[in-house]
């Protein structure tokens, strides 16, 4: 999965031309405190919903560009300045347009609006040379090599649409050409070479060639056949290329690409980005549901935002139909090496991104800079000629990396050995100026701290040499650190299952070196879509609707760091890894096959499970009940607790431990899940129903459940971080300004001389509204504001601002508010949640209204 940066990208660009267009008056600097604009999350990209349901859900074809029309001509007669970017009608009925944030409230108000939602940019991170991984032992955590070599499975017959940075057709695990006859066998550009996402205009064509490489790299993941093997290494691509080589993409180009896959008639969609903390209501999701309704599955990567939270998946992983994919760690790496003295013991590394080349020969005193336990280890200058002619020993942590090359450089160090300071190996990149000119490698917590305890018995060399070796990875078979965490923002269970996406080796283009090593929910969805094209060979009657169910009954639930004993976090590895031998050969099917309880505010909840027996002979499966790890109330500082729920399962009101279900039919069973009462509330807690066949082959079948601890409208929304939001601000070109109460007059000529509300929304609401009040009276004059399905900010630190042009909405008339004194009324309803009862609103100071 690939992070969704758009939103603080959108504000700083639109801030920086506004510097050079407005001049800020002198008396702002005497307003109230100040917070930067890039903090801000807002941007001027938006999706405009209209009014019919798209042509896929059967409205004419005519009746949606009449509306597309009739929005046209009505926002032009109101002034609104934007530009126009793509038209949808298949999969969604809209536009996407480009406005500048400042008219987002007359934007709002245009009769046949149904809904605005951003349209984020996703930025492609950078590529880390982690290691030289094994795509072998990722397969082989999926059994993608049993289905294959056991099995006899190829993917073979299967088209997988890869809406990605294209493929480079040209390799030759990718079968070395395009076009019928290939394995790439068609798709299409939709952006050109020059694209970067929001300011560059689109140049498409009918060449999706790959020029950043990480779409080669997924589909690689998918099917490569040659020096490296995919999970489906028979399987046919067709390429959609939405990036261009810097690899931005706006979402609305993906969109544009999903109807193109539709049209297509593709068999499978892969989809490793998206964009983060969305809910299902996103565009981009509204997409993957109607191609999985039109019997195309939808693999999608869950997203990279482990370290902001809960409730952080992104569209359209977060989709109701689609299958959004956790990611877990690769369990062995292929390094660089160098030894150690005494002994010549054998230490993996990784290169940095960013300096020299490691030697493959040469030996070098080592010296530490710290110790185990020092936090910031090389993080301030170190003393000139300290480290001369040796390698330093650093351990990560606090500062940047450049921070502690640079720093062991300029004390004469010869190199740099980085250790990490949690389990398991990781990747630096050391972006900065100047360049270090010395090489830099990384390597485990484990083997640092051995080199660490040498040192402290005495002199240490190490030698470098040009040997590669295998390495065990200390935190394979685990979570991805980075890989985010559900539920949805409906409390829906989400991500939906995992598959192996840190530290993966794959296809690159040819001219970028052939392969490369890359992480995150974009290598993981890949394994999951070569999965579905397994088991569309295998079952090749399998209804799109049924995949996810299959797959989900299947896989396997894995333990976290340091508690073997344990179950990780049902809303972030939801069913656990995939399992491809168990999908093709199941034999049962259990309904729903994920269950999500929602608020256990009301007490116990009861769900039925029904059993479908497609084997020829009755089955009998014995009930049980696997409790899984559950997370504390705090959405941004997530803490993980062993609370688990309690489970009955009954049928016909009694009590039962099996089921036995006849060949070929069904049979239905209920589970009442209490939520744990040792959990604080806020919290989410889960775990698996699991039915385990009492005959051989004793298969296994699991459902995955996740719930909320109490009341969810409990959570706060409008949090007033350090700054004490909500704010009725001014935007000074540079920084927004508090307004001291009821002495600040506006007279809405331009962006400078607007009110702005400034608000933290620390959740994710189902309606986030601004009205207009007089001062004196309380006399309403309606909505300046109106947003459904908002998402929440990223970060504890980041914010929303909402300009207030005069203008006001009462239903389909527009009102202009005259001269005087108002205050704003922002109100927000909270996730699933309704009016009254579940709101937070603030009042903003008075203001006056002036215009010239």
């Amino acid at each position: 999965m690939l992070k969704g940066t758009g939103h603080l990208v959108r504000a700083l660009a639109l801030f920086s031309a506004a510097v050079v267009i407005l001049a800020a008056p002198a008396a702002f600097a005497q307003e109230g405190p100040a917070v930067p604009s890039s903090a801000a999350e807002n941007p001027d990209l938006w999706f405009v919903e209209l009014q019919s349901p798209p042509t896929t859900d059967g409205t004419n074809l005519s009746t949606t560009r009449r509306e597309k029309a009739a929005f046209r001509a009505e926002a032009r007669r109101r002034g609104l300045e934007f530009s126009e970017r793509h038209a949808f009608d298949t999969l969604w009925n809209g536009l996407s347009i480009r406005l500048a944030p400042s008219q987002l409230d007359a934007l709002s108000q245009v009769p046949g609006v149904r809904a605005l939602y951003p349209v984020d940019t996703v930025a492609l991170p950078p590529r880390q040379d982690v290691a030289d991984l094994q795509l072998a032992t990722a397969t082989a955590m999926t059994g993608a090599d049993v289905a294959q070599n056991e099995l006899g499975l190829s993917g073979s017959g299967v088209t997988v649409g890869v809406i990605d940075t294209g493929i480079d057709y040209d390799h030759p695990d990718l079968g070395g050409c395009f076009g019928p006859g290939c394995r790439v066998v068609g798709g299409y550009d939709f952006v050109g070479d020059d694209f970067t996402g929001e300011d560059t205009p689109p140049v498409p064509d009918a060449d999706p060639d790959d020029c950043d490489g990480h779409g080669t790299h997924v589909a690689g993941n998918i099917g490569a056949n040659g020096q490296v093997d995919g999970v489906a290494p028979g399987v046919t691509f067709a390429a959609y290329r939405v990036f261009g080589c810097e690899g931005q993409v706006t979402v609305d180009v993906a969109l544009q690409a999903m109807e193109r896959a539709l049209a297509d008639r593709v068999d499978v969609v892969n989809m490793s980005f998206g964009a983060d903390f969305a809910w299902p209501q996103h565009p981009f999701a509204q997409g993957a549901d109607r191609l999985v309704r039109r019997g195309i599955p939808v693999i999608a990567s869950i997203g990279n935002e482990g370290q902001s939270g809960l409730y952080s998946g992104g569209a359209p992983g977060v989709a109701t139909q689609a299958i959004g994919v956790a990611s877990f760690d690769n369990t062995h790496i292929r390094l660089g090496t160098f030894t150690i003295t005494p002994d010549g013991q054998k230490i993996g590394y990784s290169p940095a991104v960013g300096a020299p080349a490691p030697p493959t020969s040469g030996s070098f005193p080592m010296a530490r800079t710290g110790t185990p336990t020092t936090p910031d280890d090389a993080c301030d200058p170190l003393p000139a000629g300290s480290l001369t002619g040796q390698v330093a020993l650093i351990r990560r942590g606090i500062c940047s990396f450049h921070t502690k090359a640079r720093n062991a450089e300029l004390a004469g160090a010869a190199g740099v050995v980085m250790y990490n300071n949690t389990a398991g190996r990781f990747g630096a990149s050391l972006s900065g100026t100047p360049a270090v000119t010395i090489p830099v490698v990384t390597v485990s917590d484990s083997e640092g701290i051995l080199i660490d305890s040498r040192l402290a018995d005495g002199p240490v060399t190490m030698t470098w040499t040009a040997d590669v070796d295998d390495f065990p990875n200390a935190t394979g078979n685990q979570i991805s650190s980075f890989s985010s965490y559900g539920p949805g923002p409906d409390l829906a269970l989400k991500p939906d299952l995992g598959a192996p996406g840190g530290f993966i080796r794959s296809t690159y283009p040819v001219e970028q070196g052939g392969y490369a090593t890359l992480s995150g929910t974009s290598m993981s969805a890949p394994h999951v879509a070569g999965a579905v094209a397994l088991l569309l060979e295998g079952k090749p009657n399998t209804p799109a609707s049924a995949v996810r169910t299959i797959l989900q009954n299947t896989a396997d639930p894995k333990a976290p760091s340091g508690d073997p004993g344990a179950l990780d976090n049902v809303h972030r590895q939801g069913g656990g890894m995939l399992d491809i031998p168990g999908a093709v050969l199941a034999q049962a099917r259990v309904e729903p096959s994920k269950l999500s309880l929602g608020e256990s505010q009301a007490g116990p909840v009861t769900r039925t499970l029904t059993i479908r027996n497609q084997s020829n002979a009755p089955r009998t499966y014995h009930l049980t009940h696997a409790p899984a790890l559950a997370t504390g109330p705090d959405t941004f500082d997530v803490t993980h607790h062993d609370a688990p729920a309690t489970v009955a399962f009954t049928s016909a009101g009694n009590p039962v431990t099996s089921v036995t279900v006849p060949r070929g039919g069904s049979a239905s069973v209920t589970a009442t899940i209490t939520a744990p009462g040792s959990l604080a509330d806020r919290g989410v807690y889960g775990g698996y129903l699991t039915l385990t066949d009492t005959q051989a082959p004793a298969e296994v079948y699991r459902v995955p459940y996740t719930g909320f601890k109490g009341d969810y409208q409990s959570i706060p929304v409008l949090t007033p971080t350090s700054n004490g939001f909500p704010w009725l601000a001014r935007w000074d070109g540079d920084d927004f300004r508090k307004v001291p109460p009821a002495s600040s007059t506006f007279s809405l000529t331009d962006g400078l001389n607007v009110p702005y509300v400034l608000a933290h929304v620390a959740h994710p609401v189902r309606r986030l509204r601004i009205e207009v009040f007089e001062a004196a009276t309380g006399r309403p004059w309606h909505t300046a504001v109106d947003f459904q399905y908002f998402e929440r900010n990223a970060t504890t630190g980041n914010f929303y601002f909402f300009p207030f042009n005069g203008v006001t909405k009462r239903g389909n008339r527009t009102i202009t508010v005259p001269d005087g004194q108002y205050v704003l009324k922002l109100t927000v309803v909270k996730a699933l949640g309704n009016e009254p009862a579940d709101v937070e609103s603030w009042t903003s100071p008075a203001f006056t209204i002036d215009r010239p």
